[in-house]
């Protein structure tokens, strides 16, 4: 992604630097769900996903409130706070928690979004099996330009096969863990 011209000027040493450390706080909101709704075994009727949602603004004000104490300015944890809450708006502005499109999401969030995705995808889970890496491919391409940036989706394909490998290395670790691992070598 650092080579492509068009996020030449975004991509330095730092931003790279600050998104590997951030992106395994993408979901710290979820400590305020409560666990009936974060651990249940069922889809999620509507007020239960209303209430999952929520995980994005619990998260951005916590990191909010800490990159504001520690007077971090425009660290990670800056970073991060952009990223806890805008990775699940979409691209076409569907997306929560507050509906933004295209570029009036953070560049950030929108690389934390589709590594949280292919993670999700490719990780089994107790509702899940885990998709193959071709399977997870499909998904994010059929989402081009719907939930996820056209030209990062674009980067995601020119680096789909360290994704695989990163995947492949990290399938034993945790969910959250192996997201660092792959936002550290993909991007």
């Amino acid at each position: 992604l650092r080579e492509w011209e068009h996020f030449k000027e975004q991509m330095t040493d730092q931003f790279i630097e600050d998104l590997v450390q951030c992106s395994v706080l993408h979901d710290i909101g979820k400590v305020g769900v409560p666990d009936s709704v974060l651990f249940t075994r069922d889809k999620f009727g509507l007020d239960e996903y209303e209430i999952m949602k929520q995980h994005t603004i619990h998260g951005g004000r916590a990191l909010e409130e800490a990159a504001e104490k520690v007077g971090a300015g425009e660290s990670f944890l800056s970073m991060g706070k952009d990223v806890a809450y805008f990775h699940h708006e979409r691209w076409d502005g569907t997306g929560y928690p507050f509906g933004l499109k295209d570029k009036e999401i953070p560049l950030s969030a929108r690389i934390v979004a589709i590594a949280d995705v292919y993670d999700a995808l490719t990780t089994e889970r107790r509702y899940k099996r885990a998709y193959s890496h071709e399977e997870a491919r499909e998904v994010i391409l059929m989402e081009k330009g719907k939930q996820f940036d056209p030209e990062l989706v674009d980067a995601f394909v020119a680096a789909e096969q360290q994704f695989r490998k990163i995947r492949d290395r990290v399938s034993h670790i945790a969910s959250d863990n192996g997201l660092a691992s792959i936002m550290k070598a993909a991007w």
